[in-house]
């Protein structure tokens, strides 16, 4: 059996992800070698390329990872985005270019000042929200991490007078308070969309000192000191609020983590983070050799 472009799509990978190397094993109709060690390794590579621009590849393998894993949880579908802020340069942060979060790759990450200008866009389409991230980055100096999602288990949270609050030690962060954003008190009738400086400056004053900002009618905002607690804080924070939601619908008073108990837990989870981060890219960055 020849490896032809219909059978290269078929096991998923597209024609211009495949290297001279991929091309002669396929002609030769190695398949089963085909699949197994170009597609692992040239999917894997995806997420390890250090991109041009030279970025940190550590960096940037985080917010690729991250974009994929909340993609793969279903946290974020075609829309959402995670940034994260330049080391290098505070005054800077790397995002992706507009793309669905399960398809971002290294070489699709770019350079963003905090006005959301693009560094070096070379004709490639922005996210109309970057300003989001842009005005949080300027708000907040101790954020090195944005992501925003459109969490369905969030939204009844957004448009409703229940308050999101933490049910469990893995969602301790939300203890400290997950205020609203309305669009609407600030913009009046508008697409929803913070399209804008304005817009990202207003929700940044509502997020405050907190790392959870819900947003009307949207989603939500976490934020965190990198990539890998953003992630985590968007990930539980999706959780939580469908687990709220099915404690208020076992009716009953519901005994919420206290303010105490939420600082305690949310210091232990950021010192072993690492294990549920590993865990989580095993899901979305195939191992060589497997």
């Amino acid at each position: 059996m020849i490896a032809t472009p219909a059978t290269v799509s078929a096991i998923g990978l597209g024609r211009q992800m495949i290297s001279p190397m991929c091309r002669r094993l396929a002609r030769f109709g190695a398949v089963a070698i085909f699949a197994l060690v170009c597609g692992l390794a040239q999917t894997h590579a995806q997420t390890q390329a250090t991109p041009a621009s030279g970025f940190d590849p550590g960096l940037v393998e985080d917010i690729v990872v991250g974009s994929r894993v909340l993609a793969d949880f279903g946290v974020v579908d075609g829309f959402g985005h995670v940034s994260a802020r330049n080391p290098t340069n505070p005054n800077h942060f790397l995002m992706s270019r507009s793309l669905a979060p399960a398809l971002v790759t290294a070489d699709d990450i770019m350079e963003f000042d905090l006005d959301g200008n693009a560094v070096d866009a070379k004709g490639r389409p922005l996210f109309l929200e970057r300003f989001i991230h842009s005005e949080i980055y300027k708000a907040r100096p101790d954020v090195m991490a944005v992501v925003h999602t459109h969490s369905l288990g969030v939204i009844p949270f957004t448009v409703s007078q229940v308050p999101l609050r933490p049910m469990y030690h893995n969602a301790a962060f939300l203890a400290a308070g997950a205020p609203v954003w309305d669009i609407r008190k600030g913009f009046g009738e508008t697409d929803m969309l913070v399209r804008d400086a304005a817009r990202g400056k207003s929700l940044a004053e509502m997020l405050g000192d907190k790392s959870v900002v819900l947003m009307r009618g949207h989603g939500d905002v976490t934020v965190g000191p990198s990539v890998r607690i953003a992630v985590f804080r968007a990930y539980y924070t999706d959780i939580d609020a469908k687990l709220q939601s099915q404690a208020i619908a076992l009716g009953g008073d519901i005994n919420y983590l206290t303010a105490e108990e939420g600082a305690k837990a949310d210091t232990v989870n950021l010192a072993v983070l690492d294990r549920i981060w590993n865990l989580w890219k095993m899901r979305v960055v195939p191992t060589p050799g497997k």
